[in-house]
């Protein structure tokens, strides 16, 4: 083999042996989360069901139903009915690409980064903050409320804070440069759509308590799934037991049946022989 030969082929094993390394990290890498809870929903077309692990590009539709998906130490995101997104896993913060519909976010302090993205527009819960807020499309609007700490919408143009219980509305002319409620080149709420927009700031606190008690519920039913499986186990083993005393007994009564003709037997020989009867059987029994 030459030296050329040689160098190439170690030059091989070392890729190779790099990127078997290295495949662990990217597969970890490519986990978002996992299914807390959900109710009538897919992805990728399949149907959703609890435990499932969300990965980076997986595509969820819900119809009408919810569903809770959790990403790291604590975060919680719910997803409403009627909502479309997909998901981009990057090193350090998940990535939620909304399409339509509305996702609440529950966010507490030093985990891992969340983004949702709407078109140009991008929700990130501010730093250092325990956060619980929503991002929701209407009207072809996008609408961030937020009921505890501060979100932080960044566009094209300036970045906006949205404190505890604010709610700002970015229509498509205001989506490239998002500007807080009532301030200079403010992002305007029609009169047709306040309540519409007051409901929808309303239910990111249900969402989450709704999202929750669908998890809880889930868990619920796995409980009592198992206890109902327990139950039929300890009903089946009573069966069983039971079968076998009936067996025990029918043995038991064969082996007196037994026992008596022989001792009776035994008694006709006995007083052949004038000798005195050695089995005394039950009364009538001979």
């Amino acid at each position: 083999m030459t030296r050329k030969n040689l160098k190439l082929r170690l030059s091989l094993l070392v890729l190779l042996v790099g990127v078997v390394a290295a495949a662990p990290v990217f597969a970890g890498s490519a986990v978002v989360g996992s299914v807390a809870g959900t109710l009538n929903a897919t992805v990728g077309g399949q149907t959703l069901l609890p435990n499932t692990t969300i990965f980076s590009g997986d595509s969820l539709q819900v119809r009408d139903g919810v569903t809770v998906v959790a990403i790291g130490q604590g975060s919680r995101m719910v997803f409403g009915r009627d909502t479309e997104a997909s998901f981009l896993r990057e090193s350090k913060d998940v990535t939620v690409l909304l399409s339509h519909g509305n996702v609440s976010m529950f966010h507490p302090e030093d985990t891992v980064a969340l983004r949702v993205k709407v078109g140009e527009v991008s929700v990130v819960p501010a730093a250092g903050f325990k956060t619980l807020g929503e991002v929701a499309m209407l009207n072809g609007a996008v609408v961030v409320s937020t009921k505890e700490g501060m979100l932080r919408v960044e566009g094209n143009g300036p970045a906006v804070t949205v404190a505890k219980g604010q709610s700002i509305t970015l229509s498509p002319r205001t989506a490239r440069a998002p500007q807080a409620a009532g301030g200079a080149g403010a992002a305007r709420i029609s009169s047709s759509t306040g309540l519409q927009i007051a409901s929808v700031a309303a239910g990111a606190t249900s969402a989450v308590v709704a999202g929750i008690a669908v998890s809880r519920a889930g868990d619920a039913k796995d409980a009592a799934a198992a206890a109902q499986a327990t139950a039929s186990s300890a009903v089946s083993a009573a069966n069983a037991a039971n079968t076998s005393a009936q067996a025990a007994g029918a043995a038991a009564t064969t082996a007196g049946d037994n026992a008596n003709a022989v001792g009776c037997a035994l008694n006709i020989f006995a007083n052949e022989q004038g000798m005195p009867s050695p089995y005394t059987p039950p009364s009538g029994s001979c």
